[in-house]
């Protein structure tokens, strides 16, 4: 069954095919009442809300005393807030939550999924290990690195494991929210090592329970506050016969505590000690350790393992062979069956034997290959094991993804140019597509190719570049960019931005599938255009709500960067929505290869009750934990300049929002309260937030001239999850009046 709405040579289908049956708000930490530390000094600080204005309005008066920021949350050159690791047992007993432990929480829990993760599907984990870990991915905010390591192969893997050799690893918060977006469970890892380790593990596992309880709590308490989902457990050192006597205990402790404070938590035990206390790796699930996979969620066997090993494990299993992770070394160290881009030759033997996967270190591709060539290189070692990777589909509204991967040479928002030069914030990755090339079955020299592009973009970093050939002997060919598994409300709305380069007559159109779900009935597919004009609705709705209004502002328009956007609404009942395909179609009377290459530039799947549903408002925006820097006069022959920085909190719903746009104004400002109208000129974009919090750094601003305040207006655009432009008018806002000590501009 199929249905089509043409306009201008775009086309946008959906078709029913048989698949295979699969198995079955919060706010962030800022908004907590947390105590700042007592030696924090206190400010001359004033907020007041302007009579019948939305804003807050604080007074400082400058001051360079100094005000040191705590080590543990900022990095003590850029004075960036930083995700962090615990180093010792003290630390880790000695945690509470701070103000400045805010950066660091991650949005929400991964995004719903099918199969769930608890299914008996085996699984495909990813352990992140580079070069000691918190490396340019610990600055929360990002950072303007150039050719940094990136993932983005998500739909391929279940977890994601940060390691490094730090005894509590907390997941840095960026890794977190791109993992979740994905429907990947992140899990930070708790490790000892050598004798420190020993003594470790001794203070904590050789006592009484309360001691192993107090660190299990800890841990849970970690994961709960920071939104991610668990351990894996690492003891790399002996025990002595009480301490190991107390292991399984403390893991079942553990593991029982974290399922009932963070649904869908997992401990995982490495293949280390065996339960005499010795460090002995066994690389298998055996009578030596099955006492640990007895006491928590899953097994992470070592690396040097034969196929004989997964044939002995599948006895000691016992039906969980999902939860026994066989490792694999990517960089192919000591005697191991395959790595590097040999890999597929370990996954092979763990699939027919039935056993989930740990890959260890991918990132080998970054670390000892050519760097100008990683992306090749990435998409090539993933491409070798797409075969025993099964995917998971997504399975919640809206969908939205601009491709980005978190990462480019430029900042783009909405095909406007915002900021030229090298960024970098895993955090800010978009949903990822399926990568590859793919081509037509028989003798068809049919093929597309889809990879990502960091030369062009629409809304972020970088864009999908697919390219292809349509042979004369076939009317089309199509690639499936993402597997879904959603319901579909009655009413969709459907947009997608494209362009395509060079002369092509080439059509372009999406295709969504659904389920072989006998109810399913498509009604109808309307083109949506910005006007909404009756020639293409056969219902236009005369004054929209304005979220809908919003959404479809640009459809039908030719954009600027010669990106197009086509929208459609779609009337369903009782449909599954299965696949999101592109489709690439020959013109007609054409009888020869089409040859094209297509920028895609965004896609969007919303239902219609989510446009139709008020647009939430960011408030109570406060400004605090100010510090003010003298600029070096010789530096800048402009008038006398210093540098701001200060820490934004709002209030705002964070389900209902994919992130926040921090922008700022300066300029100078009268010695009264009142508000001055802002000028014509653009504010100046800070950076990405994805917390209810963000921390100015370094901003220069003019010093006060006497008798006059200087003024920084700092504003808060929230960016919906159905992915639009909000005005202006509806962004929070604070203003900052700052003046000169005595009057005095020096």
């Amino acid at each position: 069954m199929e249905a089509a709405a043409t306009a201008v040579g775009t086309r946008m289908a959906t078709r029913r095919r048989q698949r295979p049956q699969q198995e079955p708000s919060e706010a962030s930490a800022g908004d907590q009442e947390l105590q700042s530390p007592q030696r924090r000094r206190r400010r001359r600080l004033q907020r007041r809300m302007e009579e019948g204005q939305e804003e807050a309005v604080f007074r400082e008066i400058v001051n360079f005393s100094p005000d040191p920021l705590p080590v543990r949350y900022y990095d003590k050159d850029t004075t960036q807030p930083i995700s962090f690791y615990l180093s010792s047992l003290e630390e880790l007993l000695a945690w509470t939550p701070s103000m400045e432990d805010g950066f660091n929480v991650a949005m929400g829990p991964p995004a719903r999924r099918q199969p769930p993760l608890h299914s008996q599907r085996p699984r495909t984990l990813l352990c992140h290990d580079m070069m000691g870990g918190y490396l340019d991915d610990r600055f929360i905010q990002g950072s303007a690195v150039q050719g940094p390591y990136s993932f983005y192969h998500w739909q391929y893997i279940d977890i994601f494991v940060y390691f490094s050799h730090h005894m509590v690893t907390i997941p840095p918060v960026g890794w977190t929210n791109a993992a979740h977006r994905h429907g990947v469970c992140v899990l930070g890892t708790f490790i000892t090592e050598w004798n420190e380790g020993g003594r470790f593990c001794e203070a904590f596992l050789a006592g009484d329970v309360r001691s192993y309880q107090a660190v299990a709590d800890q841990l849970v308490r970690i994961a709960q506050f920071f939104h991610f989902d668990g351990w894996l457990i690492n003891i790399e050192n002996s025990l002595s016969p009480a301490a190991v006597g107390n292991t399984p205990p403390f893991l079942q402790y553990l593991t029982t505590q974290l399922h009932q404070q963070v649904p869908g938590g997992l401990v995982l035990w490495y293949d280390s000690v065996v339960q005499s206390g010795q460090l002995k790796w066994q690389d298998e699930l055996n009578d030596q350790n099955r006492v640990f996979f007895d006491s928590c969620d899953g097994f992470f066997t070592n690396y040097n393992w034969r196929e004989e090993h997964l044939a002995r494990m599948l006895k000691q299993a016992e039906g969980r062979q999902a939860d026994v992770y066989v490792g694999v070394d990517v960089f192919a160290r000591s005697n191991i069956v395959g790595g590097q881009f040999d890999t597929d030759k370990s996954l092979e033997l763990i699939r027919k034997h039935g056993f989930s996967a740990a890959l260890f270190a991918p990132g080998w591709v970054y670390e000892c290959l050519a760097k100008e060539d990683f992306f090749q290189n990435q998409d090539k070692f993933w491409s070798l094991l797409e075969r025993y990777l099964p995917t998971h589909s997504i399975c919640s509204l809206p969908f939205v993804t601009s491709f980005c991967l978190g990462l480019g040479t430029r900042r783009v928002c909405y095909g406007q140019e915002e900021v030229v030069g090298p960024w970098y914030h895993p955090g800010a990755q978009e949903i990822q597509p399926l990568f590859g090339e793919h081509r037509l079955g028989g003798d068809s020299q049919g093929w597309v190719k889809t990879h990502c592009c960091l030369r062009d973009a629409w809304n972020g970093g970088s864009s999908l570049l697919i390219r292809g050939a349509i042979p004369p002997e076939v009317g089309d060919v199509a690639v499936r960019l993402f597997s879904l598994h959603v319901p579909v409300p009655p009413k969709v709305f459907l947009s997608m931005v494209y362009k395509l380069e060079g002369p092509t007559a080439v059509r372009v159109a999406l295709e969504l599938t659904t389920g072989d779900a006998s109810s399913c009935h498509i009604g109808g597919i309307s083109v949506l255009n910005a006007e909404t004009s009756t020639k293409y609705s056969p219902r236009p709705l005369r004054v929209p709500p304005a979220k809908l209004a919003r959404w479809a502002g640009r459809c039908g328009q030719t954009l600027s960067g010669g990106w197009i956007q086509r929208c459609y609404e779609v009337s369903l009942r009782g449909c599954l929505l299965q696949d999101l395909f592109i489709n690439f179609s020959r013109p007609p009377g054409s009888q020869e290869e089409e040859s094209f290459i297509c920028r895609l530039g965004e896609i969007q799947v919303v239902g219609a009750n989510s446009l139709l549903t008020p647009l939430a408002q960011v408030q109570a925006v406060t400004v605090s934990c100010i510090h003010w820097q003298r600029v070096d006069p010789s530096l800048d022959r402009a008038p006398t300049k210093l540098q701001l920085s200060c820490t934004l909190h709002w209030s705002y719903l964070l389900p209902q929002v994919h992130c926040f746009r921090i922008y700022c104004r300066t300029g100078t400002g009268s010695s009264s309260h009142r508000r001055e109208l802002p000028g014509p000129e653009k504010p100046t974009l800070l950076g990405l937030a994805f917390a209810n919090q963000y921390r100015v750094v370094k901003l220069a601003v003019d010093a006060a001239r006497p008798g006059q305040d200087g003024r920084v207006e700092l504003l808060v655009q929230p960016v919906p999850q159905e992915g639009f432009l909000v005005p202006e008018a509806e962004w929070g806002r604070a203003v900052l009046l700052y003046s000169s000590p005595h009057g005095s501009g020096h």
